[in-house]
């Protein structure tokens, strides 16, 4: 088994149960591509380094996982970018 941390950034414009939401397709997302989610940190709302689409803001979660396959991050981050409400996304293995 391989260890992945996602981190993921959410919109700070949607509200607290669409935000919910984003974050729970990910963790499915996780575990559709053979993940298993190990540990879920939210860091809560912060300012961004840089405005991306016109947002000074967003909240960050960092979704630690185990997983087999070796195709799982890229067929994550193919799901990722088209999932409206997450800004941005990065998947290393620690």
């Amino acid at each position: 088994m391989s260890n992945y941390e996602l981190a993921v950034v959410v919109s700070a414009k949607l509200e607290d149960e669409e935000r919910e939401a984003k974050v729970n397709k990910v963790k499915s997302l996780v575990e559709k591509f053979g993940g298993t989610i190990t540990n879920v940190d939210e860091a809560g709302k912060k300012k961004l380094a840089y405005e991306i689409q016109k947002m000074n803001e967003g909240y960050y979660y960092f979704i630690e996982f185990e997983t087999d396959n070796t195709d799982a991050p890229s067929q994550l981050g193919s799901q990722l970018r088209i999932t409206d409400g997450v800004i941005r996304f990065m998947c290393v293995r620690p």
